[in-house]
């Protein structure tokens, strides 16, 4: 199958007062028809950036997406696309959901105007018509009273309401690329997976592929096809959803499953976390990135960054602990399962 996306050595690098900030260092990966991509890793670690410079929404400068990156819309070039062609394709043909709804919504204007206006403008309609579809995606992004709310201002909405607005927006246009930004950040547990699950049933009924950005591997699990854990800039390892929580190879990956909390878990046990902080960005290191916070760290992680090792065909990770040379360890219980 032909991908929708290519994605190939995406760098992008922030020229601030205190020098270079390299926060994407090489990303490459594939997005096909009606999957959907997850994008895991703490904060920081250059998910966002990665998903803004997708659509070319990061300010340049003080960006720059750096020579040698390609990003491959159906064939076509975005990095050197014309701003005229952009504008048809942000919101048409790829949308973004933000990651603080909240925040993300114009205060001044009604919710069904902020809906129409995507549609007035990549699809020339009528206004009036425009806000009757303003009322069609509330309904399907099933807001009670959608007649009602379209006349709403944005404070009037909570938390969750307010990011069933933004899907509204971002998928009015039914567009083949939708990308999903911490969607569930700052909602409730209840809410979360009412979000997740109603992304998942646009999906479906809409057709549209998904790139999922997110720190919650809980999230993940139910929604995913394939996951990508990014850390410092990079990719470090990258699988199916079930090679991802059964059989990780990464010793990040298993930090980020142990950090999740588990119904198995004794009661008053303490959540694991993960020691230190992660690298400076405006000297990133030579080795991998994980190695200052590594239980595993040998002195070849700290100076060279380990070359991919092919699990299976869907699976790949870069560590050290792959080389035959290197010791044997028994991995930690990940999906329940010890497959160490």
């Amino acid at each position: 199958m032909e991908p929708l996306l290519e994605v190939k050595n995406l760098r992008v690098s922030f020229h601030t007062y205190a020098g270079e900030v390299q926060a994407v260092r090489g990303v490459s990966f594939n997005l096909y028809k009606n999957e959907t991509l997850a994008i895991v890793g703490e904060s920081g670690c250059g998910k966002s950036v990665t998903a803004m410079s997708l659509m070319r929404l990061i300010p340049i400068p003080p960006a720059e997406i750096k020579p040698g990156s390609e990003i491959l819309y159906k064939g076509k070039d975005v990095i050197g696309m014309p701003e005229r062609d952009l504008e048809k394709l942000r919101g048409s043909e790829i949308s973004l959901i933000f990651q603080n709804s909240m925040t993300s919504l114009n205060p001044t204007m009604k919710i069904g105007h902020q809906i129409a206006e995507n549609l007035i403008l990549h699809k020339n309609i009528k206004p009036s018509q425009a806000f009757e579809e303003a009322i069609k995606m509330l309904e399907l992004v099933r807001i009670p009273n959608a007649e009602k709310r379209a006349h709403q201002y944005p404070h009037e909405f909570s938390g969750g309401m307010s990011q069933r607005v933004m899907i509204a927006i971002a998928l009015a246009c039914n567009p083949n690329i939708l990308i999903a930004d911490e969607p569930t950040t700052a909602l409730d547990v209840t809410i979360q997976a009412e979000i997740m699950e109603l992304i998942k049933e646009l999906q479906s009924k809409l057709d549209t592929s998904v790139i999922l950005i997110t720190h919650d591997l809980g999230v993940v699990a139910g929604s995913a096809d394939r996951v990508q854990v990014m850390y410092a800039g990079v990719i470090l390892e990258r699988g199916t959803v079930d090679e991802i929580f059964y059989n990780a190879w990464q010793p990040y990956t298993w930090a980020l499953l142990q950090s999740v909390p588990r119904l198995d878990m004794e009661h008053k046990e303490e959540l694991y976390s993960i020691k230190g902080t992660p690298p400076d960005l405006l000297n990133p290191p030579m080795g991998c990135p994980f190695a200052s916070r590594c239980p595993y760290v040998m002195k070849i992680c700290i100076d060279v960054f380990p070359d991919a090792t092919i699990i299976s065909e869907t699976h790949q990770v870069h560590c050290w602990l792959q080389h035959p040379d290197s010791p044997k360890i028994e991995r930690p219980l990940l999906g329940g399962t010890n497959h160490g």
